[in-house]
Formats: C-alpha cells, sequence, structure tokens
C-alpha cells in the first residue's frame, strides 16, 4: 500500500467554523488520510483552499494529539492523566454522572457546553440537541460568543433575508470591506474583489490594522478600534448635507428614516475627526468615492461585532448602501446571511418540540460565572464539552480554567483531539473526524449547499457524533424513533427537500460532486429590494428597530466609549495557522505567538523586534514575541486568536486578558476587543 498507484482521490467539504465552506479533493491511502487540496465542485471556493487546511488536517486527523478511544480521567483535574477505557464504561461514566446530577437538583443541573466545532448540520447540532432537549437539560444561547451580534444587527435591518452572495462583487463598481481581513478569515473573496478592481472599481478597507488587502486598496481608513458607528453614523449625516441620499428609494423600502437620521446628524465631522482618529481628508475622500458609485457593496467581517458598540457599528453600516438606493440590482447590497437561501429546517432536525416548556437558558459567555455560582436555584453539576475548546476562545480564561477545576462538577468531553479543554474532564468519548462520516453543509457566507461522505473508516475507536448521542440516548432509556434516526434520515430532516433548487432530489442524495446554489423561489439571483425583499415586521429595510427597542434600548445606533484603564488596547484575529482554536496543536502553533506593536510604543517601552515580552493587565500575563511594524496603529496591539496553553511560558494565552463582564451594545456579546493592556520585556 505504499505506491502511487493506491492513492485514492476522493471528494469531500471543509466543515471549520468559516464563511467559505471550500469543497475538497481528499487523497486517501489505504485507510490513511494524505493530502487535502481544493475541488472545483463549489464554483465559489474553485479549488482553492488556505494553506492551513492543506498543510495541516492530515496531522489532524492522524496525530499525536488524536483521541482514538474513550478516558477516562485518573489523576489531578486539569492535569491531563487519563487511563484508557472501553466504550461501555465510558457510555456508563457519562450516564452516572448525569443521572447523579439530575438526581439532586434536577435536569437543568446539566448543561451542554458547545458551540461551533464542525459546520456539518448533523454534526453540528442534530442528535445531540435531541439528547439534551428530552433530558431538560439547560439550555445554551451560543451566539454571544461568535457571530450572534453581527447575526443580530443584520436582522435587525433586513430580518431574516438573504443578502448579497460574495460572487456578485464582481458586478460592484464601489465596496466596503469593513473589519474583514479577507485573505485570512473570507479567502474567496479576494480574487473576486481583484476582478471587480480590473474592471475599473474601486475597493475601501475600513480596519484599525493595515491588513493584506489593504495594501492593493484605493483607500484604506485606519481608524480607532470600535469607533465604526461614529464613522458610518457620520457619513450618513455627510452624505445628507451634499444631498446625496436616494430619497425615491428610502421612501419605498425604508422604515424609521427620520429617528436614525435625528441620531446620525449628532455625528458631525468634528466627531468622527477625533473620535475615529482619521484626518479630514480620509473622510471626505470615502465621502466622494460613495456619492460617485453607481453599485456599491458592503463586505463586513466579524471585527466590528467584538467592541462595546459592536451591534450599533454594523447596523449603522449596514443601512448605507440603503441610503444611497444601493440594493436591487447585482453587485449592490450587503455581503452577509446569503447562507440564509439555503432551506435549513433546523427545527425538524434538532428536535425543538422535546424543549420543556419554561427551561433556562444560558448566555456562553456567563459559563465561567455560573459553573461557581451555589446560589442558582439550580446549580449546574454536570456539563458536557464537545464541538468545542473552551479553554482557547472564551474570554477571561483564568476565570473558566478556575470554573472547570471544581471537583463537585462532572464533566464528559467529546472531541477529535485532545484539547486544553478535555484535560479537565472526567471521561472523554473521542469523536470521529468530519472525514469519517456522513454530512451536509450549509455556509453562513455563500449560499452553496453540499453533502459528502466518508473517505476514511473510522480512526480508532472514534466515532460520530451522532452515534455516540444514539448511544447515549439508549442508555438513557430514550427510545422514541426520533433517537433511533440514521445519519441518512437526519440529512434528510436538515433540508426542506421542496425547495426548486433540489429539483426533487432528497438532500441525502445530493452527488458528491457538486455544489447546488440556492437562488430566489423562483431561480432569479439573490438581489435585495428585487427577488428578496426584507423579511422584517414592516416589509422595509428597517433603520429604527422596534425589538432592538424594547430589549437594549438601542432602537437606532449609538456610540459608547468604554473607560480604558491602560494605554495600550489588544486586537485578537484571526490566525493564518488556525480555524479559531483548531489545530492550535499543530507544532506550527507551539511556539509563542506573535505580537506586533507600532515602532512608536516599541521606542516608548525601549522593546525591538524578536524581543519575547509579557502583555499584562490585572487579569493575567501572556509571553508573546515581538513584531514591530507600521501595519497597526500606534496605541493598537495585534496577536492571533485560538493559540493553546502550551503557547505561553506563563501557561495562558491572550484570551485569559481578555474581560467578560463587558458586553456588547445588543444580543449581550462578548467585547474581545475591549481589551486593555500594558507591555514590558519578559
Amino acid at each position: 500500500m505504499n505506491s502511487q498507484q493506491d492513492i485514492r482521490t476522493l471528494p469531500s467539504v471543509c466543515p471549520l467554523d468559516c464563511p467559505d465552506t471550500c469543497s475538497l479533493n481528499v487523497q486517501v491511502q489505504g485507510d490513511t488520510l494524505v493530502a487535502v487540496k481544493g475541488s472545483a465542485a463549489n464554483p465559489f471556493t474553485d479549488s482553492v483552499i488556505c494553506n492551513k487546511v492543506a498543510r495541516y488536517y492530515p496531522e489532524f486527523v492522524h496525530g499525536k494529539a488524536r483521541l482514538t478511544h474513550p478516558l477516562k480521567r485518573v489523576g489531578p483535574r486539569g492535569a491531563g492523566q487519563f487511563e484508557r477505557i472501553g466504550w461501555e464504561e465510558a457510555l456508563d461514566m457519562v450516564h452516572a454522572g448525569f443521572t447523579r446530577a439530575i438526581k439532586s437538583h434536577g435536569p437543568e443541573s446539566v448543561l451542554p457546553f458547545n458551540y461551533a466545532g464542525p459546520h456539518g448540520e448533523l454534526a453540528g447540532g442534530s442528535m445531540d440537541r435531541r439528547f439534551f432537549y428530552q433530558m431538560g437539560a439547560s439550555l445554551l444561547d451560543r451566539g454571544p460568543l461568535c457571530g450572534g451580534v453581527r447575526g443580530g444587527a443584520y436582522t435587525s435591518v433586513f430580518g431574516n433575508a438573504p443578502g448579497m452572495p460574495p460572487v456578485q462583487v464582481v458586478h460592484s463598481d464601489l465596496v466596503l470591506v469593513w473589519g474583514n481581513n479577507v485573505t485570512v478569515s473570507n479567502l474567496h473573496l479576494a480574487p473576486l474583489l481583484k476582478k471587480m478592481r480590473a474592471k475599473g472599481g474601486k475597493l475601501v478597507v475600513i480596519d484599525p490594522k493595515r491588513i493584506k488587502i489593504a495594501e492593493q486598496c484605493d483607500q484604506h481608513l485606519q481608524i480607532k478600534p470600535g469607533t465604526d458607528v461614529v464613522l458610518a453614523m457620520g457619513l450618513a449625516a455627510e452624505l445628507e448635507r451634499r444631498a446625496a441620499l436616494d430619497h425615491e428609494f428610502i421612501t419605498e423600502w425604508v422604515s424609521g428614516f427620520a429617528p436614525y437620521m435625528a441620531q446620525a446628524r449628532l455625528y458631525g465631522l468634528t466627531e468622527v475627526i477625533e473620535i475615529c482618529g482619521i484626518s479630514e481628508g480620509e473622510f471626505h475622500a470615502l465621502a466622494d468615492l460613495m456619492i460617485a458609485a453607481k453599485t456599491m457593496a458592503c463586505a463586513f467581517g466579524n471585527g466590528i461585532e467584538r467592541g462595546r458598540s459592536g451591534g450599533s457599528g454594523l447596523r449603522a453600516a449596514m443601512v448605507l448602501p440603503a441610503l444611497l438606493g444601493h440594493h436591487g440590482r447585482l453587485g449592490a447590497g450587503v455581503l452577509a446571511k446569503s447562507g440564509v437561501a439555503t432551506p435549513k429546517t433546523a427545527a425538524r432536525l434538532q428536535g425543538e418540540q422535546l424543549i420543556k416548556p419554561g427551561t433556562r437558558k444560558f448566555n456562553i459567555v456567563d459559563i465561567a460565572e455560573k459553573l461557581q455560582d451555589d446560589s442558582l436555584d439550580v446549580p449546574i453539576k454536570a456539563a458536557m464539552i464537545y464541538n468545542h475548546n473552551p479553554v482557547a476562545t472564551h474570554p477571561d480564561q483564568t476565570n473558566l480554567m478556575r470554573a472547570l477545576m471544581r471537583e463537585d462538577l462532572f464533566i464528559a468531553g467529546c472531541d477529535v483531539v485532545m484539547t486544553d479543554s478535555m484535560a479537565y474532564c472526567d471521561v472523554i468519548l473521542p469523536a470521529a473526524s468530519h472525514f469519517e462520516f456522513d454530512d451536509i453543509y450549509g455556509a453562513y457566507g455563500q449560499n452553496y449547499l453540499q453533502r459528502a461522505r466518508p473517505v476514511i473508516p473510522c480512526v480508532g475507536e472514534s466515532l460520530p457524533n451522532t452515534e455516540i448521542f444514539r448511544r447515549l440516548a439508549a442508555r438513557f432509556g430514550y427510545d422514541d424513533d426520533l433517537f433511533k434516526a440514521s445519519d441518512t434520515q437526519l440529512m434528510d430532516e436538515a433540508i426542506d427537500a421542496s425547495h426548486p433548487q433540489l429539483e426533487g432530489m432528497r438532500p441525502s442524495e445530493i452527488p458528491l460532486d457538486r455544489a447546488i446554489e440556492m437562488m430566489a423561489v423562483d431561480g432569479e439571483p439573490l438581489i435585495m429590494c428585487k427577488t428578496v425583499t426584507p423579511a422584517t415586521p414592516s416589509g422595509r429595510i428597517e433603520l429604527f428597530s422596534q425589538d432592538l427597542e424594547d430589549r437594549y434600548g438601542y432602537g437606532v445606533p449609538r456610540y459608547e466609549a468604554v473607560p480604558q484603564e491602560l494605554p495600550l488596547v489588544l486586537i485578537s484575529p484571526s490566525s493564518a495557522k488556525r480555524t479559531n482554536a483548531t489545530f492550535g496543536s499543530n507544532p506550527a502553533s507551539l511556539g509563542p505567538e506573535e505580537l506586533e506593536m507600532h515602532p512608536r510604543d516599541a521606542k516608548a517601552r525601549g522593546l525591538s523586534n524578536g524581543d519575547l515580552v509579557l502583555v499584562w493587565n490585572a487579569r493575567a500575563e501572556v509571553e508573546l514575541q515581538l513584531k514591530v511594524t507600521e501595519a497597526t496603529r500606534p496605541g493598537v496591539l495585534y496577536s492571533p486568536k485560538g493559540t493553546w496553553r502550551a503557547s505561553s511560558r506563563t501557561g495562558v494565552t491572550v484570551n485569559a486578558l481578555i474581560p467578560a463582564d463587558i458586553r456588547t451594545d445588543i444580543e449581550a456579546g462578548a467585547c474581545y476587543h475591549e481589551t486593555f493592556v500594558e507591555v514590558k520585556p519578559a
């Protein structure tokens, strides 16, 4: 089995938490994954994949960190000392731990602690949800950790209607890339922007850092972190002063114009210059480009949502195309939520009818506190960590680790590899990688639906998530047919087969070598205010949100600065070596992570390029390696997210510096970018 002739190339799909959801060609030799390449099955991703997937997936599947057998803890919690056990004993341990908590405190004492590991519909949330809903376990609001604020902002403006697919930017003549590090987090948008510019279009990048795409743009506004709402509202007021608003479009398609503009007029030129940290010339140059544009699009990443005024910033930026009438034609609008066009039937797949009325729901950002709160009416006494590495991803990392150290808390874990979080578990169930099971894949950043089947057998004794939770359901005596559904049945329950683009196919029959483009109901391209209408209460693009006014007091966007107790702001963006925390165990991520600092800040502290430094605040200190660069603003530091504890001599990562008590204006999201620090030599 060592010759080149034994290598087979098989189709697959990337399941990672990324908007692009690439189609893959996987090279397999025997039962071993030997290479991962891009595939042309999805026209959007078109054979191109990121370096991290190509380089690190084989080691992720077959490397030293891979979990291949059930394990039980035999040493102190968190020490990572385990011994191999069989599946029956492992399932018995989970049953005993959960049952002990339920008998003493009731089913809400059990917590499913999961987020967005695999993005396949089955692995991401199907049989597991049915299992915990049937149990009556506490519910978890996962969105506030990431994505929920952006989603809430978009929905407040457009409702749950699909936005502009990224492929349409080739028809734009101006694109604002706003808080979106395209080449790291949205790779396949970059060549489309290049085509747009080759046709004479203009590209503007709005980001505190000179990201790679900014090196080839027509204008880069290097605003202060968290001030996006001021810039966007200031632009709205400036466009009104210049009589550039499209009042005909506003009359037909927009509601809430008057209260919105009353707020926007509070942000004049003086306020924008002072708060955002840009020049008068830069501001007017952007306004000039927007007024000259015939077809403008805006592409947003998740960066904006990670500040206190993140929801307001996103909403204010998202309404700019509507104020100028840039909807209703190809290339005009907001690049967001085009995946909503995929007819997912999550309620059916996840068995939402099983949810017990009145079951409590926790914000995922609060979990460290909730695990330590004995004053709760029902304390949390058992948890299951799966599809998630919270120690590597949550704010206030040290407090979360403290919570997981509680010996009176039973913790079951389930993962593909041994992570920082699995080290705290009492029992670990080995999960199959997505290369080892069937699944179906929608996307949140594009509008193609894809299916994949196993390309290798399950490694060792690992099992797919669906089978693990089937076995747990059986162990708990849940014998309804809902808990026996096969993966084929689950795929068919995940997607509405009556959608015209499926052409009568069952979802489980979608060809493996193609991706199905989700269009408007009549088969036309997705175009807001033409083939797609806003799914808001008014049926219009809503500049004032009654829902956000009622829930949070933010009917219209506004800026609220967070007091800064230390001189430097730390931003933790996506990494070119990891997708969030996935691949964090790869040798490429094991050394000290990089810290980018402006030369002025380095000189003031007597620091030089390549120095090992300690970044510190009242929460923790983290060892990083300094990179002195003018790509970042003075006063703003960058260090990529998703590192594991072994990367720093201090045993914690930048997440230990991030506050968990500051929340976004809407949706109570985590404020990763309201992190204030100082730096000293290590």
